[in-house]
């Protein structure tokens, strides 16, 4: 992927957990694929659909970051037509916790009382 960091190394890339961690979560959409798939597995559209805003080609290009970075995992069954789903991997569903304070923080400060 282009302008993306290479981690094989990653004591030569981050000065902290948080960069190293935010880099692999962070952004408009992982958190919320992340958060999507941890409540069970889905399809690309069914994917798609929850999070209406993301093109088609961004929400690839983050589902396929976060497979490399071993989050997420893609299966993809032999039939006709294909069918793809997306699941967390064990490592994945260890940020389960800190999806839900994000959400609980979410909840409290960000969105308008009532919603």
């Amino acid at each position: 992927m282009a302008g993306r960091k290479q981690r094989h190394d990653a004591s030569h890339l981050y000065n902290c957990p948080m960069e190293a961690t935010l880099d692999l979560i962070g952004g408009k959409w992982k958190g919320v694929i992340l958060f999507r798939l941890s409540e069970r597995t889905r399809r690309f559209n069914e994917l798609h659909r929850l999070l209406q805003q993301v093109t088609p080609r961004s929400l690839t290009r983050q589902l396929r970051e976060l497979e490399a970075d071993g989050l997420v995992h893609r299966e993809v069954y032999a039939e006709v037509p294909p069918r793809v789903e997306y699941s967390l991997t064990d490592k994945g569903r260890t940020l389960g916790p800190v999806l839900d304070e994000l959400i609980s923080w979410g909840q409290e400060y960000v969105l308008p009382a009532g919603k």
